[in-house]
This record gives C-alpha cells, sequence and structure tokens, in this order.
C-alpha cells in the first residue's frame, strides 16, 4: 500500500464519508493505522481491531456501515471472519470489502463465495480504496444519514451550524464541546470509542474527552451525575441517546 502521509493532509474533515462508520481489521498496525488516518480525513469515522476476536466483539456492540478486512491474519482469517459475519452476527448485512496481499483468481472467488462485496490486492492506492469504499455504500444503501437536528429533551443541537438551544435559549458550546457532541450524534445509540472521540489530542489518557464531556452533560442534562441522553458505556466510551 502507498504511504497515505504522502497524500497530505485535507484541512478539516468534509470528504465523501458524511460521518459513516467504517471498521478496520488489520493484524498490521502500520497499515490499521495509516488506513484510519486517511479514512478519517476522507470524512469517516474509523475504528480498528488487530484480529478477528477483537472484530467480533466491535461488530456484536456497533453498527457499522462497512469493514475492510485483511484476509491474512494470524489464527482466525478474514474469510473466516467474513462467513462469521454472514451467517453469525447481528451484522450480517453489513458491506465487506476484503484487501490481501495475494491476488490470485482462487481467493478472490473464495472471499466473494464467503459474501464479500468487493475485493482488493495489496498494495493498492489509498484514494482506490476510498473510491471502492464510496461505491459499495452507495451500491448497498448504508445507513440513512443523521438529521440536521438532533432533540435531546429541553435541548436542540443543529448538526450543521453546531449550535445548542435549551428550552429555546441559546448554550454556548466551545469548539471542541461541538465537534465531539457532532460526533456523537453521528453516532447516535451506539458506543463511540472514548480516544478516538479526541484523536488529534496529545492526552494520551482521555482526561480532556472526560472533561468535556461533563460540561456538555451540564448544558444538556436535568440531572449531569445521573446523564439521560449523554451516556457513559463502561470499558468503551460515551454513547449519545436522543428521542
Amino acid at each position: 500500500m502507498s504511504d497515505v502521509r504522502s497524500h497530505g493532509r485535507s484541512g478539516p474533515i468534509a470528504g465523501p464519508g458524511s460521518g459513516r462508520h467504517l471498521l478496520v481489521v488489520d493484524d498490521d498496525d502500520r497499515i490499521r493505522e495509516l488506513l484510519k488516518e486517511f479514512l478519517t480525513r476522507e470524512g469517516y469515522r474509523v475504528t480498528g481491531a488487530a484480529h478477528a476476536a477483537a472484530a467480533k466483539r466491535l461488530v456484536e456492540i456497533i453498527e457499522f456501515d462497512l469493514i475492510v478486512l485483511d484476509v491474512m491474519m494470524p489464527g482466525e482469517s478474514g474469510f473466516d471472519l467474513t462467513t462469521w459475519v454472514r451467517e453469525k452476527a447481528l451484522a450480517s448485512k453489513t458491506p465487506i470489502l476484503l484487501l490481501t496481499a495475494r491476488g490470485d483468481a482462487e481467493d478472490r472467488i473464495e472471499g466473494l463465495s464467503r459474501g464479500a462485496d468487493d475485493y482488493m490486492g495489496k498494495p493498492f492506492e489509498p484514494r482506490e480504496l476510498a473510491l471502492r469504499i464510496d461505491a459499495i455504500l452507495r451500491r448497498t444503501g448504508g445507513k440513512p444519514l443523521t438529521p440536521r437536528e438532533i432533540k435531546l429533551g429541553p435541548a436542540i443541537f443543529d448538526m450543521e451550524r453546531l449550535e445548542l438551544s435549551r428550552d429555546g435559549k441559546p448554550q454556548r458550546l466551545t469548539e471542541a464541546e461541538a465537534q465531539l457532541l457532532k460526533t456523537l450524534a453521528i453516532h447516535a445509540h451506539a458506543p463511540v470509542e472514548r480516544m478516538s472521540l479526541s484523536p488529534d489530542t496529545a492526552d494520551i489518557t482521555g482526561r480532556a474527552v472526560d472533561v468535556q464531556v461533563t460540561r456538555l452533560r451540564r448544558k444538556l442534562e436535568a440531572d449531569p451525575k445521573n446523564p439521560r441522553y449523554l451516556q457513559t458505556v463502561r470499558g468503551i466510551g460515551y454513547m449519545l441517546a436522543p428521542d
């Protein structure tokens, strides 16, 4: 795969991904992180998994729009994980794009016969991967896009203007709070990993996100200590549960 860093940063996220949530499964840490970085810049929300067992745990609790899956992994292969998703997972209709260093016809046939939607051989251009993902999502429909406004009891969050009002009165949001609330709103009713809510921060403990959540709860919740809308998902992160 070409080094995605050579494509440069494109500024604020506003790509074709429209916030759709992808799962990238690859045992190669470097490739997985580079794909996460590139696809995030394309406008996707990206979660990574290093092996099939981790991917299964994520698929059972999060509704992804598409899975990018490496075939050659130690233990359970990408072919086997594809079969599991199609036969046993609640997300059985989630589109799957397989990646492999082996590009011969037998492997492509094997992957497609297991239920994969598309197949790419390594090395590949990241831009081509993004285009294929976009094509799959257009073909399969994907989940409906998040509406412009999210209702949270007496509060309303405008996704386009990044404005929050409560009982008709504007609530001041910092830029960080607005972006965090938008990310949670895009994935409403699904847990979002705590650390991935602040991918650009140098705070590896995630404390900055916790502080922002606490402040948001004061602006959203009738009882911030017992939140109804901005919920903690133990061991994962946070989830927004709008009306």
